[in-house]
This record gives C-alpha cells, sequence and structure tokens, in this order.
C-alpha cells in the first residue's frame, strides 16, 4: 500500500501555508522537496564527520572519504552502472552535459561534424553545443517532432543522420510535454551507425528505474536536487571506453597524478573528470535520496504519480479553452508505439509526471501569478526550452509536475484554481 501521508509526514515544508493557504506544491520538475531523511543525514555529516576527502589520513578525513565512495558506489547501482569508475561526480546534469560537449567536442570532432538534438530539449542540451560550435566550428542539427510532442525514431534519425554526425543528444523525459522519449531505440539507430548517444535523464531518473547497461547510451547525466536530494550535485555516466578517450574538463587539484613545470599527468577515471574539493555532503545527501526513493520502490512511485497524471490531464480536460501540450496520457498511448522493432511489451505510457497548459487567451504569467496567491505552486514561462516554444507557436506555458508526495486532492485544488482565475478573465 502506497501510504500517502505517511510519505508526506517525511516533507515538512509541505504543510506550510502561502499567503493563508495550504501550500500545494506542483514545480517538481523544476526541483523537489527533500525529505528529512536527507536532511538529518547531511546535517549529521556536517556535524560530526566533516573534513576534505582523499587528502587526509587522520580519521575524519578517511571517515568522510569512505563516505563519499559510497555515494559513488550507490549511484552505481542506482543505475545500474558496471564499474564504479563509470561515475563522475558533477554538479548537476547542465554541468555533466558540458563536461561531455567540451571534451567530446576537443577530442572527438573537428569543423563541420555534426551533434544531433531534438526539437524538445532544455537549453542545456542546446547551449552547450551551439557554444562549441562558437569555439570550434561544429554543426548542431536538431530532430523535428510531431504536433503532439513526440519522435518518430527511425524515418527521422536515419534521414537526419550524415556522414558528419558524431553524437546524438537527447532528453529521456521532456521537462515541458512530458513525452518519454524511446531512448533505447535511439541508441540502437544511433549504434547501427557507430554513433554514440547522450541522455539527459534529469526528468527520468527521479521517476522511473533507469538501466544504462539495458539502454546501452555511452552517456546518462542527472540531477540530485530534482530526486529529492541537495542542489549542486549531480552525476555523469560514461562508459569507461568513452572516458578514457575524453581529456579532463577542468583543472586542479584531485585529477592530478603528477604535476611538474613542464607536464602533468592525469588521476585515473572517475577522478580526472573530478576537479577540486567535491560536495562530499552532498554526495551522502544524494545516496540517502537514492535510499529513501529505493525504500518506498520505484513500481509503487511511478504507479503513483501515473495515476496523478492521468487525473490531472482528465479533469484539466473539463475546463473550457484549456489547451495541453504533448501526448495525450488519456488515450492510453504507449511507448512500443513509437518503438516496433524492440518486440517488447509496453512498460511505460508515453507521458510521465509533467502536464503544461495554457488557458483561452489567458497570459501563463499572469495564470501562475494567480494561482500563486491560492497557495498553488507552478511553474510558468519558456521552462528553459524557447526552440520548443517556437515550434509550439506560443511564448510560454504553465506546468504542473508531480512527485511521490502529490495527492488528487492537490490536483483538484488546482483545477478549482484555474477555474476561478479563468472567470476573472
Amino acid at each position: 500500500m502506497y501510504d500517502i501521508n505517511k510519505v508526506r509526514e517525511n516533507f515538512p515544508i509541505l504543510a506550510r501555508e502561502v499567503y493563508g493557504k495550504p501550500l500545494v506544491y506542483l514545480d517538481n520538475a523544476a526541483t523537489t522537496q527533500k525529505p528529512l531523511w536527507v536532511l538529518d543525514a547531511m546535517r549529521d555529516e556536517y556535524l560530526n564527520v566533516n573534513a576534505n576527502v582523499h587528502r587526509g589520513v587522520h580519521y575524519l578525513s578517511q571517515q568522510a572519504t569512505d563516505l563519499h565512495e559510497a555515494a559513488r558506489e550507490r549511484v552505481r547501482k542506482f543505475i545500474n552502472a558496471k564499474k564504479i569508475e563509470e561515475i563522475v561526480f558533477t554538479r548537476g546534469t547542465t554541468e555533466a552535459i558540458n563536461l561531455v560537449a567540451s571534451s567530446f567536442c576537443e577530442s572527438q570532432m573537428q569543423p563541420g561534424d555534426e551533434v544531433l538534438v531534438t526539437e524538445m530539449e532544455h537549453h542545456s542540451n542546446i547551449v552547450s553545443w551551439q557554444l562549441q560550435a562558437m569555439k570550434r566550428g561544429i554543426v548542431v542539427k536538431h530532430l523535428p517532432i510531431t504536433d503532439d510532442g513526440r519522435l518518430v525514431c527511425r524515418d527521422a534519425i536515419t534521414t537526419y543522420l550524415t556522414g558528419k554526425t558524431k553524437l546524438i543528444s537527447v532528453a529521456h523525459v521532456s521537462n515541458v510535454l512530458g513525452t518519454i522519449n524511446p531512448v533505447e531505440e535511439i541508441v540502437r539507430i544511433a549504434h547501427e551507425h557507430g554513433i554514440p548517444v547522450l541522455v539527459d535523464g534529469a526528468q527520468s531518473a527521479p521517476h522511473f528505474k533507469v538501466d544504462v547497461q539495458a539502454m546501452d547510451c555511452d552517456f546518462f547525466a542527472f540531477s540530485g536536487h530534482k530526486m529529492y536530494g541537495p542542489t549542486g550535485i549531480g552525476v555523469l555516466y560514461g562508459k569507461e571506453e568513452w572516458l578514457e578517450k575524453l581529456p579532463p574538463y577542468q583543472g586542479g587539484g584531485e585529477m592530478i597524478d603528477k604535476v611538474t613545470w613542464e607536464k602533468t599527468t592525469f588521476e585515473r577515471l572517475p577522478f580526472k573528470f573530478e576537479a577540486g574539493t567535491p560536495d562530499y555532503v552532498a554526495t551522502h545527501g544524494l545516496a540517502k535520496a537514492i535510499d529513501y526513493i529505493d525504500a518506498i520502490g520505484f513500481d509503487a512511485i511511478q504507479q503513483h504519480e501515473q495515476e496523478l497524471t492521468r487525473y490531472c490531464m482528465e479533469q484539466l480536460q473539463t475546463i473550457p479553452d484549456i489547451h495541453i501540450y504533448g501526448p495525450d496520457y488519456t488515450k492510453g498511448t504507449v511507448l512500443s508505439v513509437y518503438c516496433r522493432s524492440t518486440q517488447k511489451e509496453p512498460s511505460l505510457l508515453c507521458k510521465d509526471a509533467v502536464v503544461s497548459f495554457n488557458v483561452g487567451n489567458i497570459h501563463h504569467l499572469d495564470m501562475g501569478t494567480l494561482l500563486d496567491r491560492l497557495g498553488i505552486a507552478v511553474r510558468t514561462g519558456h521552462h528553459c526550452a524557447q526552440p520548443l516554444m517556437d515550434r509550439l507557436g506560443i511564448s510560454g506555458t504553465v506546468r504542473a509536475s508531480f512527485a511521490l508526495y502529490n495527492t488528487k486532492e492537490e490536483i483538484d485544488t488546482l483545477v478549482a484554481g484555474i477555474r476561478r482565475v479563468a472567470q476573472m478573465f
């Protein structure tokens, strides 16, 4: 049984009021709230184990190092990476993508070579490559999406691949549309052409089980703060063979083997990509967040969040003049429709935990501002996805996004709030 009341007790912030109204927090795609399980563990480390890692022979340093490296192993198991050397700690998904963009382009690409992304990408998976285009003369191309926000993989990818394509970088789940992209199919097609794939897992890792070996992606990036962990910590998974090929992203302490005035040699994996003092308390917090997710269980979490997503879309569709963007969850479209070659039973619906919408001519900022006065926290704007907004022909949306602690009653409050705001206009 999914005891939502017990779950919510672990998140004291959910009990607070905003403008005299109970807080309804529906901005989880931006960041999730943190359970006491995580906060208490981090506080305990600062109080009792605080010391720099990897550098000291004294007790506290060794204890902190043990916690830090135990967190790396915890992450490895969480995404089923083959080796601990394949887990690189970063500040988040954005830095992980920038790391790959910088190091991959420096060592693997020439002017005129191409990176392929999609129209639904977050800016972090666009601008990172555009910066390399300005520096190194590479070309950034994008895969189109359908009007309801999906990729039709094989035809689209093979049409856009050329002999110059060196890497495909794609979101696992769209932060605007909630579209679950068929990354296993994308990886399969790419590998048929000898092309590596980077998957942005910022919106997937918090919501359903990720298995990087089964996916066979070459790189996978995600953030701690979107999965009930602390801010400022993230993970880049990279296949060992690729990480060995790539040069360091930054220079400094921790990532060196030996430094002389003539030459520097670099540490073994994964440390050559981790310059400077890591946020070792945050890595411990991330490990505890993973423990928390596992204690509840992804099957239970996924079922709960899918029920919320379906219920939200059904209720929103009762509001006059509403437009919901992305795949229609209520029609039961399944991932296998876009992955026919896998010959697998569908395991995921096509949309997950995110619903973006507009109502009539009401500006998304006005809707979000007035909902806030009712205690309802949603996201408004372009959601760091302006090219997607251009594709949809809008300036922005209102976005409600769900986590393991949200309830149908909160969705009822959201729908009532939207109706109240719509009446004002």
